[in-house]
C-alpha cells in the first residue's frame, strides 16, 4: 500500500517540517497553501490521512473539514491546530476528526499520531487505489467519492484488479480467478472491461496479454 498524508497548511515553515519529518520516517507527504489547491489534489486522488490546520488564509479549517467528512465520511483527518484550549479540541472532534494535536506540537508526537492513524486505515477490510475505494463487508464501491453502481461480476472483477493493482493479468487468467472457468470466449471479460471504463476507471490493454488496472 502506498499511503499518502495531505496536509493543508498556509504556514510555510510547518509545512516544510511536516513533510521532512514524514519523509523521514517513509511516509508520502503532499502539502498544499490553499483550500481550492487542497480540494484539487483530492479530487485527483484521495489520501489515507489528512493533516488539517483551522485558521487557513482562504478558509475555515471546521469548514474543510465538514466538506470532507460529507463525502469521504471514512477518510482520516486529523486536525492540527494553533487553537489548543480544550473547548476547541473538543470543537474540532465533535464536528468529526479523527484526532486533534495542538500547536506547537513534537515532532515525535506527530509522527506517533500519524502512524496510529494508519494502523487503523490499514485495520479495515477496505481496498484503496487511488481514488477507488471498495468496502468488501457492504460491497460498495466509491470512485472520487462518488457510489458506483456495479453489478455482481463487474465488482468481483474490480476487486481482483485492484488486489493486483498495476499488474499485468493474462485474459486466461482473469477468466479462471474471476469467472472461474479456462480458455474460451474472452469478448465478455472485454465487455465487463468496456463497462468499468465507461465509469472513468482506467484500464490499460496490454495487447496480445491482457489487462493492467491504472489507479489515479
Amino acid at each position: 500500500m502506498n499511503e499518502q498524508v495531505y496536509l493543508l497548511e498556509d504556514d510555510e515553515s510547518i509545512c516544510e517540517l511536516v513533510q521532512c519529518t514524514l519523509d523521514m520516517h517513509s511516509i508520502s507527504c503532499r502539502t498544499f497553501p490553499t483550500v481550492k489547491a487542497f480540494f484539487a489534489a483530492v479530487e485527483e486522488h484521495l489520501p489515507d490521512v489528512v493533516l488539517l490546520d483551522i485558521m487557513l488564509a482562504d478558509g475555515n479549517g471546521l469548514e474543510v473539514l465538514a466538506r470532507l467528512k460529507a463525502r469521504y465520511p471514512d477518510l482520516c483527518v486529523i486536525m492540527l491546530s494553533a487553537l489548543g484550549k480544550e473547548t476547541d479540541k473538543v470543537k474540532g472532534l465533535n464536528a468529526g476528526a479523527d484526532d486533534y494535536i495542538a500547536k506547537p506540537f513534537g515532532v515525535l508526537e506527530l509522527i506517533a499520531r500519524v502512524n496510529a492513524a494508519l494502523r487503523r486505515v490499514r485495520k479495515t477490510n477496505r481496498l484503496r487505489a487511488g481514488s477507488v475505494v471498495l468496502d468488501p463487508e457492504n460491497m460498495t464501491v466509491t470512485y472520487r467519492g462518488k457510489p458506483l453502481e456495479l453489478s455482481n461480476k463487474e465488482y468481483q472483477l474490480l476487486r481482483y484488479f485492484m488486489a493486483n493493482e498495476g499488474k499485468v493479468l493474462p485474459r486466461e487468467t482473469i477468466l479462471t480467478d474471476v469467472w472461474g472457468y479456462d480458455g474460451g470466449e474472452t469478448r465478455t471479460l472485454d465487455n465487463h472491461i468496456a463497462r468499468l471504463r465507461k465509469l472513468g476507471l482506467n484500464f490499460e490493454t496490454v495487447f496480445g496479454v491482457g489487462y493492467k488496472f491504472i489507479a489515479d
